[in-house]
């Protein structure tokens, strides 16, 4: 009896408890279409706040540093050259707010949230020294490239994403290949970032943790591309014999040749690798050498004379390459650079979550290696599993390449802290990235998640605001003028007592200002890509030199020169060091020792000329026989070439 009433007890409960069941799954049932569309109106409004913020916080970046640049030089007082300066001015600051809504974006994508796109502009902006220079250099071509380089980047970022639809795929891949071409029609340096970007690519293709079509839809891009950038360009030979075209061709050409590269052992696969690895690099130095030897092409020849002798292979006598090794933008990265990304915290956010992914990286690549092919990149480690996302995967390994690219060359260092800033706002919003460090410390709990991933960034917002706001404030209403009386009145009496026709000679720097303020022809611009115009450039500035007066002017006038510009500024330079002087640089090149206490090289001989910019302020006849001044300030000495020489 006893037996058998428990018996019917439990089949009582167990037909209760089915019940109970059937009768909550209606109820799920029912609210099934209610839960789904308020998920779909919070996605909405999420959406539709986030991209406004976007939007706002773009706008509210361009005033800013259009406002600090007005602040600075107050140039709206100045009278003349005004519209067609200012269209280029708000062209350019109304591309830094293109520039920080790509970076927002960017971290959105990868973090989920636009809490940690509003983290990544708050940062850029407070690090404004390290991110930027827009407000006090604006004619550099970088300031042109940069925003169109942030807008490729988030959408390589979207375009990595697995399961895109057939449309979005398509409108992507537009996206990617217009961002791609401006960044690269507006920027010398387009090639080698590129490059960097390649390397990415071909690093995480090997370690199959990109989807490899994927990988060869963007090689593809960049050829085509620069390709087209080419051609608009009059043929640039130095795109033709770039690294680039033959590293992209080289990669799948390897691809052809080698079948099963992802396929068998740890030991199997990583000798595969390797093989690859030596493969790809000779068919890219072979195919590079072919392509210049076929087009006798010299364009980027200064580049790696430059590379070589900044890396401590030979010292080097070329006055091209020189001239970028004594530059203070192209040294090393200043220690100081730290301890201001460091005092925003943005140093010490991204040290933790580049941290946390590149262990998680190393742990999927090592998962990769020793097991076959898989398209989602997982790694098991206990009971847990370790995933890294593609589009993750992608802006890790860029983000480091371009952390060593800044680290060596203090010019591109605004490739690299732009790119921090939206690195580490993604790592303290992202889940992934607090789920695997709860786990590694066994504090798992999806609540703590959220707590995390919401409350950090915020606390970093208020503290940012706290710090920097009074700061920014006060550089507001700070005003200042631009003051530089010699430079308005030399281009005040160029334009006054010169024909319009008339063709100058000077420094690089001065001749932008003269074409800009007067419409004058020059005879040397700073397009330095060009072998030829290279080789003008130094011819140019033999003015500086220790040359006879009739070669000077023999030079000169082969360039239809009609006035030359000397700058005190130059012949007696004091602000570089000895042997970096711009004088120092052509005496070198031209087997000349230099001036002033110090050694020279045994081989440098004594000059047969005294140093033109100097001697030919004394009038004398063999000076006076070939140059006549025409215009004498503190700062400038101005000089018409005879034509009956």
């Amino acid at each position: 009896m006893i037996s058998i009433r428990q018996r019917k007890g439990i089949q009582t409960t167990e037909v209760s408890e089915d019940y109970v069941a059937q009768e909550e799954n209606v109820k799920l049932e029912n609210k099934l279409p209610s839960s789904c569309t308020n998920r779909r109106l919070w996605t909405i409004l999420s959406f539709t706040i986030g991209g406004t913020v976007a939007l706002c916080i773009g706008l509210l970046t361009s005033v800013y540093l259009a406002t600090l640049h007005e602040n600075d030089l107050w140039f709206s007082n100045i009278k003349k050259y005004i519209e067609p300066v200012y269209f280029y001015i708000y062209t350019l600051f109304g591309l830094q707010a293109i520039y920080v809504t790509a970076l927002y974006i960017t971290s959105w994508l990868l973090s989920g949230t636009w809490l940690s796109g509003l983290l990544a502009a708050f940062w850029y902006v407070t690090n404004r020294i390290d991110t930027t220079r827009v407000e006090f250099t604006i004619p550099l071509r970088e300031n042109w490239a940069l925003p169109f380089f942030a807008i490729q980047i988030a959408a390589i970022t979207y375009f990595l994403r697995p399961n895109l639809q057939p449309l979005s795929h398509r409108l992507t891949l537009l996206a990617i290949f217009i961002s791609t071409f401006l960044f690269s029609l507006t920027w010398q340096f387009n090639q080698f970032m590129m490059l960097m970007q390649a390397l990415v690519l071909f690093i995480l293709d090997s370690l199959d943790m990109l989807p490899a079509v994927k990988v060869t839809w963007l090689y593809g891009i960049q050829l085509t591309g620069l390709l087209l950038v080419c051609i608009l360009q009059f043929f640039n030979s130095m795109i033709l014999g770039s690294l680039l075209i033959s590293f992209n061709l080289s990669v799948l050409i390897a691809r052809k040749l080698q079948k099963n590269l992802k396929t068998g052992s740890f030991l199997n696969r990583l000798g595969k690798l390797l093989l690859h690895l030596f493969v790809v690099l000779c068919l890219t130095l072979f195919l590079n050498n072919i392509i210049k030897k076929i087009l006798n092409l010299k364009s980027d020849e200064h580049i790696f004379k430059f590379l070589k002798a900044k890396f401590g292979f030979g010292a080097t006598r070329d006055f091209d390459a020189n001239l970028y090794l004594c530059e203070e933008a192209f040294g090393l990265l200043p220690f100081n650079t730290f301890e201001r990304l460091s005092d925003t915290l943005l140093f010490y956010a991204y040290i933790f979550v580049l941290s946390i992914t590149v262990i998680a990286a190393l742990a999927v690549a090592f998962r990769n290696l020793s097991y076959s092919t898989n398209q989602q990149s997982m790694y098991k480690m206990g009971e847990y599993t370790i995933g890294l996302k593609p589009e993750t995967a992608y802006n890790l390994i860029h983000t480091i390449l371009f952390g060593f690219l800044a680290l060596s060359t203090m010019r591109m260092k605004y490739l690299w802290t732009s790119h921090m800033c939206v690195f580490a706002s993604f790592g303290l919003c992202s889940p992934e990235i607090w789920e695997l460090l709860l786990k590694l410390i066994h504090l798992y709990n999806s609540k703590r998640i959220c707590i995390m991933r919401y409350s950090i960034p915020i606390l970093i917002l208020l503290y940012l605001c706290y710090k920097f706001w009074p700061g920014m404030m006060d550089e507001l209403s700070e005003l200042r003028e631009f003051y530089d009386p010699d430079t308005v009145e030399l281009m005040n009496w160029i334009n006054s007592n010169t024909p319009r026709k008339a063709v100058f000679a000077g420094s690089m720097q001065l001749l932008a200002g003269v074409k800009l303020c007067t419409g004058r022809t020059l005879t040397n611009h700073p397009h330095y890509e060009d072998s030829s115009l290279r080789e003008r450039t130094k011819a140019v500035y033999q003015i500086y030199a220790k040359r006879a007066p009739e070669e000077v002017h023999a030079l000169l006038r082969s360039f239809g020169t009609d006035y030359v510009i000397l700058e005190d500024s130059i012949c007696y330079e004091r602000r570089h060091r000895r042997g970096c002087r711009l004088r120092d640089l052509l005496d070198i090149a031209n087997g000349h020792m230099m001036d002033g206490p110090g050694e020279n090289d045994p081989d440098l001989k004594l000059a047969g000329h005294p140093r033109f910019c100097e001697e030919i302020k004394r009038n004398l006849p063999p000076y006076t026989a070939y140059f006549t001044r025409v215009f004498q300030n503190k700062t400038f000495h101005v000089y018409k070439l005879s034509r009956n020489k």
